[in-house]
């Protein structure tokens, strides 16, 4: 399969799953501890394709270990702004009712903590951020996560344009940061419609935001291909793409990982269990048979990449 052909299988299927996030909610039950289970394991995955695939491939094709850091630092503080700016990291649980503490049957221990946590990062601590209203309301995180799953895109593109040069499994180039979007969005999604519904906003609306949502990666990915394959083609765009898409999953891991570890002692073991989990995953994506990063300097594989 063809690169642009690959990449357009690819968005379709984040386009479902970030469609599918919108109404989360209405298909499983997501408890404090579920929510929490599955941001460590894709923390995990996509901290592992940060350092085991994107930077890597970044420094082959920048041939700068400096250059590389510096995209990777550029990445990571853009999106520290971003969440800082847009509160973009507000994986609610819709379902939480804070006024009698109890989760109508929710996941064990979970049940004290759900309340607290009802947009993940303000975890109840005592600046009492819950209470306070977002700055921009739903339009911001809805502004704030478009950008990112934006450049989300564009990691999807350089992957899937790099691994099809060097190399990949079965074909299937840029399985790896596919994957990670794949199972992220779908929170990213969820995150926007629960503050929807908790501002009183109709399904209908839930659903059109949710649409609109879901086009951010694909357009990113587009812009991508276009440019790192024609417009600005052998100018070096694509190892700053998946330098500074690393950053980007270095700082969307750690912000969604850092906070539980910081302020919560519950559920330590199956949440670390979970990271480790995804990291190992990440681990198995990169020993694929068939995929390589190492090169001669006339730029022919020399071997395969393994641990």
């Amino acid at each position: 399969m063809s690169p642009v052909s690959l990449l357009f299988v690819y968005c379709v299927f984040i386009f479902v799953a970030s469609n599918t996030g919108g109404r989360l909610s209405d298909l499983i039950r997501m408890t404090h501890l579920r929510t929490q289970l599955l941001m460590s394991a894709v923390g995990g995955l996509m901290l592992g394709i940060a350092m085991l695939h994107l930077l890597p491939h970044a420094g082959e094709i920048l041939g700068s270990s400096s250059m590389t850091g510096m995209g990777a630092l550029l990445g990571l503080i853009s999106m520290f702004l971003l969440i800082r700016l847009f509160h973009t990291h507000d994986h609610g649980t819709r379902e939480s009712n804070p006024g009698n503490g109890t989760d109508n049957g929710n996941d064990g221990e979970t049940a004290g903590h759900e309340h607290h946590c009802d947009g993940h990062h303000d975890h109840g601590h005592s600046h009492d951020h819950a209470a306070k209203p977002k700055r921009f309301g739903w339009a911001g995180v809805f502004f704030g996560l478009a950008l990112h799953t934006l450049i989300d895109g564009v990691a999807l593109a350089s992957s899937v344009i790099a691994d099809a040069s060097h190399g990949s499994w079965m074909g299937l180039a840029g399985i790896g940061t596919f994957l990670v979007i794949a199972l992220h969005i779908p929170l990213d999604s969820f995150a926007i419609t629960s503050v929807m519904s908790k501002q009183g906003w109709s399904s209908a609306a839930q659903r059109l935001v949710s649409m609109l949502f879901s086009l951010a990666c694909p357009l990113g990915a587009f812009l991508m291909y276009l440019g790192a394959t024609t417009i600005l083609e052998g100018t070096g765009i694509l190892g700053w793409g998946l330098a500074i898409s690393a950053g980007f999953f270095i700082c969307i891991a750690l912000a969604d990982l850092l906070p539980e570890v910081a302020f919560h002692d519950h559920d330590r073991v199956k949440l670390t269990i979970a990271l480790l989990l995804g990291v190992v995953v990440a681990i198995g994506i990169e020993n694929l048979p068939g995929h390589t990063h190492d090169h001669s300097p006339d730029g022919t594989v020399e071997h395969d990449h393994q641990f």
